[in-house]
């Protein structure tokens, strides 16, 4: 008896992240509904996709989990080598080599703990992980290899901006707003859940990476001529945020966390959009060659906009929040010595992003105007439709963040083993 079987259920920590992987999905369609290259193929391997990463969420054996983990694969791979653009092959292939190892090592893990344990029940394993004899310090770094690949966390990165660059614009939308998310999850779920005393021990480790990987996306972005490559890159340093927020293992600081992980799933997702729409109208993403587009295409500007500056964490927005509930949360944290100058760094990275990200506004639609670019048109009646409906989104969550916080504390509660609120 291998305790194989098909359990699925949700709680606080999940239900958002479905929720949120299901409106991006939705909106994936319609951003891509003007496809003209085998559609019906790309929207079933765009459905393959949304469902493998649902599946992720809302597994609760591991057998099940580690199976939706490794389906994504499978449609990532053929939406980027297909309808992807410049090094196409390369970045699918870069993907799935990066990601079958961090699997490779997640599944060493996995058997481990089953052969530990006798179970694969992610409700049981805390309890049983806690009686049993097995390498606990080992076994938690080989899991989080794999859920460190797919947050990304420095230095295992490198995939992303290849990744971003030449997928199709709903691909990246998906792999931003929701397929990184699998990692935070993974990682709280998990590493978390399961090995408490190991995370709590090693957690100066995790906190430095996570500076580093704020610090180093935020900084390497200024070097980027590809504007999608620069979101990517920004995605690095905001999903570092995560990972102090989960290193602090403060209710607070945790819930900020996963807050976190909901807010960049829409407004990185909101950005890449974005730059879709610019690609389509001008056909090039190279920063230099744009500029003075706000006079052709002020829907698009407008939105561009907001986007960035939710970004940057801007009040009334979800980034606000989550950002500062992340921050306060790992300020008033004791479980890392140095846990608050870990933090003035982290939110050091915040003005940095100030700084790309008006940066990047300035030169593409404020720069000197350029003659190339009069007559482009404007996003039409159904793309405004899917950008306002994001916009919508993140005000919501921002305005009254309550309504995810208020369901995501329980959960974390019982995972950090705090008193439920």
């Amino acid at each position: 008896d291998y305790s194989i079987q098909f359990f699925i259920g949700v709680d606080g920590l999940s239900m958002p992240l479905v929720l949120l992987t299901s409106f991006l999905g939705f909106l994936a369609v319609l951003i891509s509904w003007k496809i003209d290259v085998r559609p019906r193929e790309f929207f079933a391997w765009l459905l393959v996709l949304q469902t493998s990463i649902v599946g992720v969420f809302c597994a609760q054996d591991l057998f099940l989990f580690f199976m939706f983990w490794e389906i994504e694969i499978v449609p990532m791979y053929f939406l980027i080598s297909i309808w992807g653009s410049g090094r196409k092959d390369y970045s699918a292939m870069k993907y799935v080599i990066y990601t079958l190892f961090g699997s490779a090592m997640m599944l060493a893990g996995i058997l481990v703990l089953f052969f530990a344990t006798g179970t694969m029940d992610m409700t049981e394993l805390p309890d049983a992980v806690y009686s049993a004899a097995l390498p606990a310090a080992v076994t938690f770094f080989i899991l989080l290899i794999g859920f460190a690949i797919k947050l990304p966390l420095f230095p295992l990165h490198t995939w992303l901006p290849d990744a971003h660059t030449d997928a199709p614009t709903a691909v990246s939308v998906m792999l931003a707003g929701a397929l990184l998310k699998m990692g935070g999850y993974g990682i709280i779920r998990l590493c978390i859940n399961i090995f408490p005393n190991e995370a709590q021990d090693y957690a100066w480790i995790l906190a430095t990476l996570a500076v580093i990987s704020i610090v180093y996306g935020a900084g390497v972005v200024f070097l980027q001529r590809d504007l999608k490559r620069l979101i990517a890159y920004s995605s690095v340093s905001h999903m570092g945020y995560v990972m102090l927020g989960v290193c602090a293992f403060s209710s607070m600081s945790v819930t900020g966390a996963a807050l976190q992980m909901v807010s960049h799933g829409l407004i990185t997702g909101l950005l890449f959009a974005m730059v879709g729409l610019a690609y389509g109208k001008t056909h090039t993403r190279h920063i230099p060659d744009l500029g003075g587009l706000a006079r052709q295409m002020p829907i698009i500007c407008v939105v561009f906009s907001f986007a960035g500056l939710a970004s940057l964490g801007l009040p009334a927005t979800s980034g606000f929040a989550a950002e500062v509930m992340t921050f306060l949360g790992c300020y008033a944290s004791d479980v890392i010595t140095n846990i608050r100058l870990f933090t003035i760094i982290g939110a050091l990275g915040v003005v940095v992003t100030a700084g790309y990200i008006l940066w990047m506004i300035e030169r593409v639609f404020y720069h000197e105007p350029k003659e190339q670019w009069d007559g482009v048109g404007d996003a039409d009646v159904l793309e405004s439709a899917s950008i306002f409906t994001l916009v919508a989104a993140i005000l919501a969550v921002g305005i009254y963040p309550a309504m995810m916080i208020n369901m995501m504390e329980p959960a974390i509660a019982r995972i950090l083993n705090l008193p439920i609120p």
